[in-house]
């Protein structure tokens, strides 16, 4: 997608394209981080967004996921927390229009980037504090959002609660994205042995920035089944979660990981392994 600062525009634009994804056969349909609003102006985004009670696109999404019998993931919405926070949301609707998992982004983007961009996600968004899985008829789904690919041991967290397929709606700076997109989704496919999903922004938005795009379906080996580059489209993969189980199996790395310790003090694992 290409959201932009119209909430009702980006749900119109939002719904055109899960119709078609679903036309062509989709069960599962993912949108990218963000997907009801990409507004820079912090100010401007904390006066306007909605608690999830009340927010257009959790309503529009719910009657969508019941109207086609699809599970719908919204990738991530912008969603009033409190009064001076907003949340970093991801919802999973199941095809009865229920809202079957939520997900608040744990890593929040505050940076400086030599370009002169500056991002701090710490002043609108509260972090939230949990990992969540949620069981699909054909798959085991973790969620996550966009920066959270940095950090690997969500990842593993994730996998170890039983995940094969993991989902990385994004909204990726350019510079960034250049530099490390394709390789942090293939490492977190491979060190897990999962499915990554990512439904990507991409290109320039109205208000005046760009997001790197290049949607990704990427296999638990590591390689990339399909791409979409920066044009907002639908991009439908079919994809055999038995995969997932195959590569575990060829590198048991799951399996395989051991505690240990640095300089006397003992780490400790996020997470106990599933088999």
């Amino acid at each position: 997608m290409r959201s932009g600062r119209d909430m009702a525009r980006n749900l119109a634009d939002a719904t055109a394209l899960v119709r078609e994804a679903a036309a062509a056969g989709a069960q599962y349909v993912l949108t990218p981080e963000v997907t009801n609003i990409f507004e820079p102006d912090k100010a401007r985004l904390k006066a306007i967004a909605q608690s999830e009670a009340d927010d257009l696109s959790v309503k529009g999404f719910s009657e969508l996921a019941r109207d086609l019998g699809i599970w719908l993931h919204a990738g991530s919405l912008a969603l009033r927390a409190s009064s001076e926070r907003l949340a970093n949301r991801s919802l999973l609707f199941a095809p009865d229009g229920r809202i079957a998992a939520r997900y608040d982004k744990i890593h929040l983007f505050d940076v400086d980037l030599p370009t002169g961009e500056s991002h701090r996600e710490s002043a609108t968004f509260s972090p939230g504090g949990e990992a969540v899985t949620a069981t699909l008829p054909f798959a085991r789904l973790g969620l996550s959002i966009c920066y959270d690919v940095r950090f690997p041991r969500l990842y593993n967290a994730l996998a170890n609660d039983g995940a094969t397929v993991i989902s990385v709606p994004a909204a990726f700076t350019v510079p960034t994205g250049q530099a490390h997109w394709h390789v942090l989704l293939r490492a977190r496919a491979i060190e897990t042995g999962s499915f990554v999903l990512s439904a990507a922004q991409g290109g320039m938005h109205e208000c005046g920035r760009s997001t790197y795009g290049h949607s990704l379906a990427i296999t638990p080996w590591g390689e990339v089944l399909a791409e979409a580059l920066t044009d907002p489209q639908v991009l439908v993969v079919e994809i055999d979660p038995e995969k997932s189980a195959e590569a575990r199996t060829r590198i048991p790395a799951l399996l395989n990981a051991r505690d240990f310790a640095v300089a006397g003090a003992p780490l400790k694992r996020v997470a106990s392994i599933v088999t």
